[in-house]
């Protein structure tokens, strides 16, 4: 008679962390990506609400606005991974809403007396804020995911980012060329931000056992899959107090360092559609900010149910054992990567007769890059589960140095909103970009724990030191002896003659 497997049951607490993870990533990334659609409504009110007031930004002031952002954001990654390690998920992540959310419906008041400088300083301070987020997502992941569902439910809840992204760009449009005008992109960015603190704050857990709603059956499955290989090593944590971070092996790992790469020039190619879409659609397809907020989401929508796409596929794959979790990220990564890259090159040579076509390539663009959530965003779980957290506020930092530069470079190259050949330079530079990153994460990149991952790693390396040194004392003392004993041979000899 064979042992009942405990799955847990089908739908839980587990999955409702996953969810609550979906939304903040949604409502931060409202806050976060509003300015796309805001700078083009606030200098151009003919095209949304005329009775709010239009400020005269030229390109490289409304850059600076898309880029401060994030500013402040690649300052508190890792400040985001020791925090979420020290105090957990559960409180970083309320300071890191409901921050972000109380700044953002200051901008249409500081605007009016601080203009762009002001609107800068608020973007920025709320990038601060919102670097907390993805370190904590990624280890609370880690806490609340059993070992097979890890690539589910971390895809699903990284399918935020297209949602958030979605909802920014379409409610946004919507919102500026209603009766609130663009003050309503703040207010409702807000508003949905504060409701999620709420919900987050009644329904969050930063462990499963800490849960008031989890199940015994739910909880017993989600820490025997978790925590099957280390108990003995809990016993000893409790007691040492916790896993030490490997530094040197982090930052001397080449899986690392792929990872990374990839992840920063994917965030190239990303962050240049999502923030200069709107401008890209006003000034070279010449669509109005209502036809504009529906084409900048239609690619977000597209991205969005590619992800379950991608999910469901990944799924069968991976349960079917047809293919290995190395061979679905690699070759999902690869299609997120290579066609995005063809469909760039093919939306730069297109012009106002063209609108249609290059609203089809650009979906196609955003919604087959949704693969690389599955391919290579969760790759730090793969790589480290005890250190998730650490890892992608090291990652984060780095991929959000990107969208600092993408809008400065396009303010720099494109002088004229109109001028379809400067638009041209920008998204050839990000098809390369995207290329040379898959091909560094195929050469590269792995999807198995790495040595360093262990919790007794660093005692372990440390043993290895002192005997390394013992041996080479050993081995010094035998040469000096060796060396002594041939003096001594030597003066005998002398003395013999």
């Amino acid at each position: 008679m064979t042992a009942e497997t405990n799955t847990g049951p089908m739908i839980g607490q587990r999955h409702l962390q996953t969810f609550l993870l979906f939304l903040s990533i949604v409502v931060n990334y409202m806050a976060k990506f509003n300015a796309g659609v805001a700078v083009v409504a606030m200098t151009n009110a003919e095209n949304t609400n005329p009775n709010f007031p239009e400020y005269d930004w030229n390109e490289m002031e409304r850059s600076y606005i898309l880029s401060s952002f994030f500013w402040g954001y690649i300052l508190t990654q890792f400040m985001g991974g020791w925090l979420c390690r020290r105090y957990g998920a559960r409180i970083t992540m309320f300071v890191s809403t409901i921050g972000s959310a109380l700044l953002v419906v200051l901008i249409p008041w500081c605007v009016s007396w601080g203009g762009w400088q002001a609107y800068c300083g608020i973007r920025m301070s709320m990038g601060l804020f919102q670097g907390f987020l993805f370190p904590c997502i990624h280890a609370h992941l880690a806490n609340w995911c059993p070992v097979k569902e890890r690539n589910r439910l971390g895809a699903l809840a990284n399918t935020g980012i297209d949602c958030g992204t979605l909802v920014a760009m379409f409610a946004s449009g919507l919102l500026a060329a209603s009766s609130i005008g663009w003050p309503g992109i703040f207010y409702v960015s807000c508003g949905v931000g504060v409701l999620w603190c709420i919900v987050w704050w009644i329904f969050g857990a930063n462990q499963p056992r800490e849960s008031k709603f989890i199940s015994e059956a739910e909880l017993n499955y989600i820490e025997t899959s978790i925590n099957s290989s280390r108990k003995a090593e809990e016993a000893e944590l409790k007691a040492t107090g916790p896993i030490p971070v490997p530094w040197k092996a982090i930052w001397t790992s080449v899986p690392f360092w792929a990872l990374m790469v990839t992840r920063c020039c994917q965030s190239w190619g990303y962050s240049t559609l999502q923030t200069e879409m709107p401008a890209y659609m006003n000034g070279v397809l010449l669509m109005d900010m209502k036809s504009n907020a529906l084409y900048s989401a239609l690619p977000y929508l597209t991205s969005w149910v590619m992800a379950f796409v991608y999910l469901i596929i990944a799924d069968i794959l991976l349960t079917r054992g047809i293919m290995s979790i190395t061979g679905i990220r690699k070759s999902v990564n690869s299609i997120a990567f290579f066609v995005p890259a063809a469909a760039l090159i093919g939306v730069s040579f297109l012009d106002s007769t063209q609108k249609t076509l290059a609203v089809v390539l650009m979906c196609a663009n955003v919604g087959i890059n949704a693969g690389s959530t599955i391919g290579s965003t969760i790759n730090t779980i793969d790589l480290s589960p005890n250190h998730a957290g650490i890892l992608m506020g090291i990652i984060n930092t780095a991929s959000n140095i990107v969208p600092i530069l993408t809008p400065l470079l396009v303010g720099i190259i494109v002088k004229d909103d109109h001028d379809r050949e400067q638009w041209q330079i920008v998204f050839i530079i990000s098809a390369i970009i995207f290329c040379v990153g898959n091909i560094v994460y195929l050469a590269f990149g792995q999807m198995v724990n790495q040595p360093w991952d262990a919790p007794d790693f660093m005692d372990k390396q440390r043993s290895s030191n002192l005997q390394e040194a013992g041996h080479s004392k050993a081995l010094e003392a035998q040469r000096i002896e060796k060396v002594e004993e041939a003096k001594r041979n030597e003066s005998e000899g002398i003395k013999d003659n």
